[in-house]
């Protein structure tokens, strides 16, 4: 019998991903995968096998399904991934039980302790001490005519911010400023650093809340830190247990910076890319108008926003999501990045328009878990690039773009420095 000839593969074959090179531009693997693959298998980095979810319309239906759970343990790990989703190091640390790391009952429950420092109302009484921030930072830089922005303002912007509606004193937080620092900055892989920033995280807010507590007056002062508060609750009756306001101080501090620390860092990189709407901005800012900087700073966030990727879900029950049947414990990751430049959609998804209308984006979240401080975020991007932008109109990058780098991680995506230069003034 003779053996026919092997006949070339037609099938296409997957872009390779999460490595170096696709940090620095993941946009084109995305559009493939939601053209090709809309729902991909796939090993991560980690070595822990999970589904990728790219089209918005599926992106949407799994961020709010609820039998995509928040649970770690509903995962069934083989014991070559074992512990590898979720934050390095917060188990260990016994800092678990947050908000993306639970379900309802427990999620509402916390939830409702701690949106009251988010409210609208109370992120706009923060605004002048976010200005004094942004404007404390350029005065470090202003006359020297250069600086990085990433770790001279998109940086400790936000560390800063977060760390006084907490309530770290001003005397601690450069010692956080440091421990964050170990997050974003490069070791042997992408987020070398982040376990043992988590375990010094752990020891401080134990000593912070017990501080706290022995301090605490009689009743709650008018704009009573976050931390106060939930000491408060949970030796008055509301089931908080000090593990529980150990892990919501964790994640609010660790989810607090460095997704504002890309939005600046992103944000301000795509304006410098694209001189017509950098132009454009700083022409509505002169005039008063700071209806572009609102518009503009949610489309910086779908045209290349801080999370790539929404944080670790997992299946609680058999489930079907773009045709792709989804096993119980199998991990399921939204890419928000690709779903937010779906041509079915946006319309041009690939073009930045500050004044986009119609940009319902998924850079938040969306259902129950949608993120709780991205009245913060909004305001802490839109006050960063204001200032920038008024303050340096003459800024520029001082490197070409091809030398930039990017931190290639899972679920956070940011530039290691942008490196600028303006002309220098008092």
């Amino acid at each position: 019998m003779t053996s026919r000839p092997q006949l070339p593969s037609t099938a296409p074959v997957p872009p390779e991903l999460f490595t170096w090179e696709f940090a620095s531009n993941p946009y084109p693997a995305y559009a493939w995968l939601r053209e090709h693959a809309p729902v991909h298998r796939t090993r991560l980095p980690s070595g822990v096998d999970a589904w990728l979810v790219t089209r918005y319309a599926d992106a949407k239906q799994a961020l709010a399904d609820n039998r995509l759970s928040k649970n770690p343990a509903h995962h069934d790990e083989p014991a070559h991934a074992k512990g590898k989703t979720g934050i390095p190091g917060e188990r260990k640390a016994d800092l678990m039980t947050h908000l993306l790391n639970i379900d309802p009952p427990d999620h509402t429950r916390l939830r409702r302790l701690v949106s009251k420092a988010f409210t609208p109302r109370r992120v706009a009484e923060f605004a002048p001490r976010v200005q004094e921030i942004a404007d404390g930072l350029i005065d470090a830089f202003a006359g020297r005519g250069t600086a990085d922005l990433i770790h001279e303002f998109a940086f400790p912007l936000p560390i800063h911010a977060i760390c006084d509606l907490l309530g770290v004193p001003r005397e601690d937080q450069d010692d956080f400023r440091d421990w964050a620092g170990m997050m974003i900055r490069h070791g042997k892989g992408p987020r070398g650093g982040v376990a043992r920033s988590v375990k010094k995280m752990r020891g401080y807010l134990a000593d912070l809340i017990h501080r706290k507590r022995q301090a605490l007056p009689a009743e709650p002062a008018p704009g009573e830190d976050l931390i106060s508060g939930l000491i408060r609750a949970s030796d008055h009756g509301e089931h908080l247990t000090e593990n529980e306001a150990a892990a919501m101080a964790f994640i609010l501090l660790f989810a607090g910076f460095e997704t504002t620390v890309n939005l600046i860092g992103n944000g301000t990189y795509a304006l410098l890319a694209h001189p017509e709407q950098r132009d454009r901005l700083q022409r509505s800012l002169a005039e008063g108008d700071r209806g572009l900087l609102e518009t503009g700073v949610e489309e910086l966030l779908r045209y290349d926003g801080p999370v790539e990727l929404a944080t670790w879900r997992f299946a609680t029950r058999p489930l079907t999501i773009g045709g792709q049947d989804i096993a119980p414990g199998d991990p399921v990751l939204v890419v928000l990045a690709a779903a937010d430049r779906d041509p079915e959609r946006f319309a041009d998804p690939d073009v930045l328009d500050l004044g986009r209308r119609d940009n319902q984006h998924l850079g938040y979240g969306h259902g129950i878990h949608y993120c709780l401080g991205a009245p913060l975020a909004r305001l802490e991007g839109q006050t960063a690039l204001a200032t920038l932008f008024t303050r340096l109109p003459d800024l520029q990058l001082d490197v070409e773009a091809s030398d930039l780098r990017w931190r290639g991680g899972l679920i956070m995506r940011g530039l290691r420095t942008l490196p600028v230069r303006f002309a220098p003034h008092s």
